[in-house]
């Protein structure tokens, strides 16, 4: 009776309304709460409500998308990675090195950057799977590498006077009535779709949620784990450069202390958007929501005017601890007999 028992209220969960699932329930109180923020904007002060307002949020954390997707894989994993804001600063670095001081095409110098992005990320994968190190301490370390290589590089902030990236970085695509996207929003967009048909479709996106939830289950399954681990934190390193690059026509510079704190940004906009810090279970589509929440903050803030830039942190904060005592109060709900 108890082997049944599981089997059924699987059977009986999927045939509810998206709605009304547990695993839904954070992603839909992210979206209404996008709704409500959104909504107090629009009736506090004039002019919020125009699309191109809402097209900034994507301009302007571009660079934060692309990071958060290639976390959010690595959280449904079970994992975690704290050294995405230092390569983002130290692909940064790199372009501006290799463009600006030693004539490199631009297109070389990106696929180098996305190539050495995507290497340190699958070489702490190796560590982290291998040698079972804790990922924490891995990637805390990789996160020191990285950002302490990127001042070797280069101490001072070099600036970007490149023709083609400077054309690349002003580029807009109109969308009529005067709104606009930029190539940097345009890629994150790219990388968002990319990241959820990988999730959601994909032979390496089941292995990633079934290691979340299980990983002896997912080894008695067959499955390919240790390989998988190994992808998902080059995916997460891969993300993180081409994060950087994005970065890099975002600020026309590189600079060893860009993205100081991006990676909680990251695991806040995923945890935010519905992905369960244990693992097993969220949304790439709901990562973007919770990026979107995070920009709509900070938005409502600048157009305020008096609120100081502290009280984004201040509620992001406060976002997160409810989102984490959500996933709790449902998880138990679902564990319990």
């Amino acid at each position: 009776m108890n082997a049944v028992a599981p089997a059924a209220t699987s059977a009986a969960a999927g045939r509810r309304p998206w709605w009304r699932r547990r695993a839904q329930v954070p992603l839909l109180v992210t979206l209404v709460l996008f709704v409500a923020m959104a909504g107090a904007g629009g009736v506090l002060y004039h002019g919020f409500l125009t699309p191109q307002v809402f097209l900034n949020l994507l301009i302007d954390n571009a660079f934060l998308c692309i990071v958060a997707v290639g976390m959010t894989f690595v959280i449904l994993a079970g994992g975690i990675d704290l050294s995405v804001g230092a390569v983002v600063a130290f692909s940064t670095v790199l372009l501006a090195e290799l463009v600006q001081r030693h004539g490199w095409p631009p297109l070389a110098a990106i696929a180098l950057v996305l190539a050495v992005g995507t290497g340190f990320g699958a070489g702490m994968g190796v560590l982290i799977q291998r040698f079972r190190l804790q990922p924490f301490v891995v990637t805390l370390a990789g996160m020191f590498l990285a950002r302490g290589v990127a001042t070797l590089i280069s101490v001072d902030s070099i600036d970007i006077d490149q023709p083609w990236l400077a054309s690349v970085a002003n580029l807009r695509l109109p969308l009529g009535g005067g709104s606009m996207l930029s190539v940097g929003a345009l890629v994150a967009l790219a990388v968002v779709a990319a990241g959820a048909l990988l999730a959601g479709a994909s032979s390496f996106g089941r292995t990633v949620y079934a290691i979340g939830g299980s990983e002896s289950s997912a080894r008695l399954m067959g499955l390919p784990v240790d390989a998988t681990v190994v992808r998902v934190y080059a995916l997460s390193g891969f993300c993180a450069a081409l994060a950087g690059v994005v970065y890099t026509l975002y600020m026309l510079s590189g600079y060893s202390q860009h993205a100081l704190g991006l990676e909680l940004d990251a695991i806040a906009a995923v945890v935010i958007g519905g992905t369960v810090l244990a693992g097993g279970s969220g949304y790439v589509l709901g990562t973007l929501l919770g990026v979107l929440v995070l920009g709509l903050i900070q938005t409502l803030i600048v157009f305020d005017g008096e609120l100081s830039s502290w009280w984004t942190r201040i509620v992001i904060g406060a976002l997160l601890l409810a989102f984490c005592l959500l996933q709790r109060l449902f998880r138990r709900k679902e564990i319990k007999p």
